[in-house]
């Protein structure tokens, strides 16, 4: 199994961002100074992805800079439930909901030192300038978004052949990124295609807000270090019958996780 060396300093399963200083010119414009280094770590990535030297480790070495540009400018990560993905035998599909672009660019560091992965992205990603030569060199499953049938297909398909490879697939079954979780937008494709492939699913809680949604690019909002970054993982779940069980069970996680979130208590 292919997998990248860990960056993070994990400690039981868990990640939480070290207390460190933060820069005075970082605290007073937090979005500008990670904006500077994170075109940096995009351009040196499209570079090697041009020369076709894009490995699992060089993907998990763009994503841990992502994390640290997101820390010096004092933004905190509280990533927990890794155990759960260093226990798997098999690969499995990582269903989660969407809240920024965050999650596209600092999870294979978390998710790779375990496992490979591939992600379900829409084709804009695909095609953006610089970014789409990193995107399209990580093997992800591109949709349109546009024909719900087609997508399934395109999941159902591609998806299985990356399962059947080794690779774990990550998938938002929501249509586009939303600043709270709403279950009634949230389907059941992630599901659907781990009964197919027969491997479990993991519920993942995002709170990743910090990295804000732009009104002219939606990807390039601002950042705010005063809203703490949250990732959990769930335990894997086996589909049985219909899946209903375990998409209960996944919206439940995910629910309580935000609750937990806004009262505190994590």
């Amino acid at each position: 199994m292919n997998t990248a060396p860990q960056f993070l300093d994990v400690q039981n399963g868990e990640y939480h961002t070290p207390e460190g200083k933060t820069g005075w010119f970082a605290k007073l414009f937090p979005t500008f100074v990670f904006y500077v280094k994170i075109v940096n770590v995009v351009f040196k990535a499209s570079s090697i992805a041009k020369k076709g030297k894009y490995t699992v480790e060089e993907w998990a070495k763009s994503s841990y800079s992502t994390i640290q540009a997101l820390e010096s400018v004092g933004c905190k990560l509280h990533i927990t439930g890794l155990d759960h993905i260093k226990g798997l035998s098999t690969p499995c599909v990582f269903t989660a909901n969407h809240m920024s672009v965050l999650e596209t660019f600092a999870l294979s560091s978390i998710i790779t030192p375990y496992r490979n992965m591939s992600f379900v992205i829409k084709k804009s990603l695909a095609t953006y300038p610089v970014f789409r030569h990193v995107m399209m060199s990580v093997n992800p499953v591109v949709v349109g978004r546009e024909n719900p049938r087609e997508d399934l297909s395109i999941v159902m398909n591609d998806g299985q052949a990356r399962l059947d490879s080794g690779s774990s697939v990550f998938i938002f079954p929501q249509r586009t990124r939303t600043k709270s979780f709403d279950p009634e937008t949230f389907n059941t494709i992630g599901l659907k295609l781990a009964k197919r492939a027969g491997v479990p699913v993991i519920p993942v809680a995002l709170k990743t807000d910090a990295w804000g949604q732009g009104k002219k690019l939606k990807d390039f909002g601002g950042i705010y270090p005063e809203k703490e970054i949250y990732i959990e993982f769930g335990e894997p779940m086996s589909i049985e019958g219909n899946g209903k069980e375990q998409h209960a069970k996944t919206i439940e996680f995910i629910e309580n996780r935000f609750e937990s979130w806004k009262n505190g208590d994590a």
